[in-house]
C-alpha cells in the first residue's frame, strides 16, 4: 500500500491489490513492512503513504512522512564573542596592516586607526580573532535568542538591589537624625507634632519583618490570566473549595460555557433560588451597575460621530462623557417643554375630577322593565351619551350620512348610492340611471368584444413583378420573354466579365413587361440557398 513509486499495473494485478489492502484493513493478511522492518497501519490513505516520485523509493516506507530533510550538519550553537586564538610578539606577512591580526585585513579592522600601523612599529600586536561559521537549521536562523547569555543579566539586577540598599540607608539615615533632634527638643510641647513626622517617615519594613516580605514578594507559580503575564503568588489565586461555574449544572443544554475567554453569558441554574444562588452568568455584570451606562455613552459617541461631530471615546473620554451629559440635560429640557405644551393643549386628566361612574362604565343603579317586544314598561330608556363630534347631520338633501353604503372598495350614501362625497342627493331616480348607465355599458362592451373576435378582410391585390398593381388585361408574350431572358443572361455575363464590354454601349430606356419578368426571374436572392446555382 505505501510504496513510493507508481507503475505500470495491469488489470489483474490492480485487482489482486485491491484485494490484499481490504484483506490486511480486515485484519485477514499481514501488515505491509517498511524498510526498517516495521508495520504500516493499513488505513493510512494513498495519498499519505505513497511517497513523491523524485524520491525514487523503491521499497514501502512512510520516511517521506517523516522529518526526511532534517541534516545532522546543523547546530543551534553561536559564535564564541571575544574569544581570541594567538597572541604574536611581531608582525606576519599578510596580516592586518593596523592592528597585526592575522584574521582580517585593513579595511575590516575594528580597531582604531593607528597614526603608524602595526605593519612598521612591530609593537602592540593585536590577538587573533576566533572566526567560526555554522549551518543553522530553520529554528536556527529564526531564534532571536540565539546566543544570549542568561548571566549577563544579573548586572541588572545587580543594579536594582545597589539602589534599594542605598535607599534603605538613606531612609535609616533620616530616621536616626530625626531621632536626634528629637532627644535635643522639649518632648512635652511638640509630642504631638513629632509623633506625626515619625510616622510619616517609617517604611514598610518596620511593620512587616525582612524575611516575611522577601517570601511575599517571590513568585512560587505564574499563573496565566486573559490578560496575560502572572498573578503574583498562587496565595492570589481563588478558593480551591469554589465549584467552577461550568460545574455547576451538567446538563448539555443548560448555559454554554466558552473554555477559551472562561465566560458563561447565560444563568446555568435559572430556576434555583436567587437567594443561594452566587454566580448567576456573567450577563448580570453586563447588565447592572455602570456597565449600561458606558453602553450608552458609547453608542452616543458613535451616532454623534456618524453625524459628523469630532468625537472619539478612545481618543477623548472626557470629552465625550461632557457632550454626553450635555445632551442628556438638553433631552430632558425638550421632554419635558413638550409634555408642558401637551398638557396645555389637551389638559391633564390625572389632575383633573374624577369621571362619573355611569359615564366611565354606562352603568346606573336605575331599574327599567321591558316587555317581550323590546319596549319599555317601567323607567326610563338610558339615553346614549354622545361625542364631542356632530352626528347624523344630512347635507345636501340625503337622508343617510357619508359612510353608510360600500361597494366596490368606495364608499358613499345609502340612499342614492352616491360615491361621490359632498354630492346632491337623487335619490331612487339616481339610483334607476345608475343602474340603467351600468347595463348600457355592459351591453356596450359585450358588443365591442363580439366585434374584435371577427377577422377583418382584406382586399387582396395583384402585384406586378415591378411593385405596381397588375392590369387584368396583362398578357406575357413567351417568345419575347424567352428573348428577354437571353439578353438579360448576356447582360450579366458582361458585367461579370469586363473585357467582353464592347467600347460602343447602346442605352434604351424603353422596360416592357417581358423586360421586367425576366429581372425578376434571374435576379439573386442573398438568402436564396441556391443562389450559386442560378448564374
Amino acid at each position: 500500500m505505501a510504496t513510493a513509486s507508481v507503475s505500470f499495473k495491469s488489470r489483474e494485478d490492480h485487482r489482486k491489490q485491491l484485494e490484499l489492502e481490504e484483506a490486511r484493513k480486515a485484519g485477514l493478511a499481514p501488515a505491509e513492512v517498511d524498510e526498517d522492518g516495521k508495520e504500516i497501519n493499513p488505513h493510512i490513505p494513498q495519498y499519505m503513504s505513497s511517497a513523491p516520485w523524485y524520491l525514487n523509493a523503491d521499497k514501502p516506507s512512510l520516511k517521506h512522512q517523516r522529518n526526511w530533510k532534517s541534516d545532522p550538519n546543523y547546530t543551534k550553537s553561536w559564535y564564541d564573542r571575544g574569544a581570541k586564538l594567538f597572541q604574536a610578539n611581531k608582525y606576519r606577512k599578510g596580516a592586518c596592516e593596523n592592528c597585526g591580526a592575522m584574521t582580517h585585513d585593513k579595511k575590516s579592522c575594528m580597531e582604531r586607526p593607528r597614526s603608524v600601523g602595526a605593519k612598521w612599529t612591530n609593537i602592540n600586536i593585536a590577538p587573533d580573532e576566533k572566526v567560526e561559521s555554522f549551518e543553522l537549521d530553520y529554528d536556527g536562523k529564526r531564534d532571536r535568542w540565539n546566543g544570549y547569555d542568561p548571566s549577563t543579566y544579573t548586572r541588572v539586577i545587580a543594579d536594582y538591589e545597589a539602589r534599594e540598599e542605598a535607599r534603605k540607608k538613606y531612609l535609616k539615615e533620616q530616621q536616626l537624625k530625626k531621632l536626634e533632634e528629637k532627644d535635643g527638643e522639649d518632648g512635652v510641647e511638640n509630642a504631638a507634632s513629632e509623633e506625626d513626622e515619625e510616622d510619616g517617615l517609617k517604611i514598610d519594613e518596620a511593620k512587616v519583618d525582612e524575611s516575611a516580605q522577601m517570601d511575599f514578594a517571590k513568585v512560587e507559580k505564574r499563573v496565566r490570566t486573559t490578560g496575560g503575564g502572572s498573578t503574583g503568588t498562587v496565595r492570589n489565586l481563588r478558593i480551591r473549595e469554589d465549584t467552577a461555574k461550568y460545574l455547576l449544572n451538567l446538563d448539555v443544554n443548560s448555559a454554554y460555557y466558552d473554555p477559551k475567554t472562561r465566560s458563561m453569558r447565560e444563568d446555568p441554574l435559572p430556576d434555583a433560588d436567587p437567594n443561594d444562588k452566587f454566580y448567576v452568568g456573567d450577563n448580570q455584570n453586563r447588565l447592572s451597575g455602570q456597565a449600561l451606562e458606558f453602553k450608552q455613552l458609547n453608542i452616543h459617541a458613535w451616532e454623534a460621530f456618524e453625524k459628523g461631530q469630532d468625537i472619539h471615546m478612545q481618543a477623548a473620554p472626557s470629552q465625550a462623557e461632557l457632550l454626553f451629559k450635555s445632551f442628556q440635560i438638553k433631552k430632558e429640557k425638550l421632554k419635558s417643554e413638550n409634555k408642558d405644551k401637551i398638557m396645555e393643549k389637551y389638559g391633564n386628566a390625572a389632575s383633573e375630577e374624577p369621571i362619573p361612574r355611569e359615564l366611565l362604565l354606562g352603568q346606573s343603579e336605575r331599574e327599567i322593565e321591558y316587555d317581550r317586544t323590546g319596549r319599555i314598561i317601567k323607567g326610563q330608556d338610558v339615553a346614549l351619551p354622545k361625542s364631542k363630534y356632530e352626528e347624523d347631520v344630512f347635507i345636501n338633501n340625503h337622508t343617510t350620512v357619508w359612510g353608510s353604503w360600500w361597494k366596490d372598495h368606495q364608499w358613499g350614501y345609502k340612499c342614492c348610492k352616491q360615491t361621490i362625497k359632498n354630492s346632491y342627493c337623487t335619490g331612487l331616480a339616481g339610483i334607476e340611471a345608475a343602474e340603467a348607465s351600468a347595463d348600457l355599458m355592459k351591453t356596450n362592451m359585450a358588443r365591442k368584444e363580439a366585434a374584435e373576435d371577427e377577422p377583418v378582410r382584406h382586399e387582396e391585390k395583384r402585384l406586378a413583378t415591378w411593385g405596381t398593381d397588375v392590369p387584368n388585361d396583362l398578357v406575357l408574350d413567351k417568345k419575347l420573354l424567352d428573348e428577354a431572358l437571353k439578353k438579360e443572361g448576356a447582360r450579366r455575363k458582361e458585367e461579370m466579365d469586363e473585357r467582353k464590354r464592347k467600347y460602343n454601349v447602346k442605352w434604351n430606356d424603353e422596360v416592357t413587361a417581358e423586360d421586367m419578368e425576366a429581372y425578376r426571374m434571374k435576379r439573386i436572392h442573398h438568402d436564396d440557398p441556391m443562389k450559386d446555382f442560378l448564374r
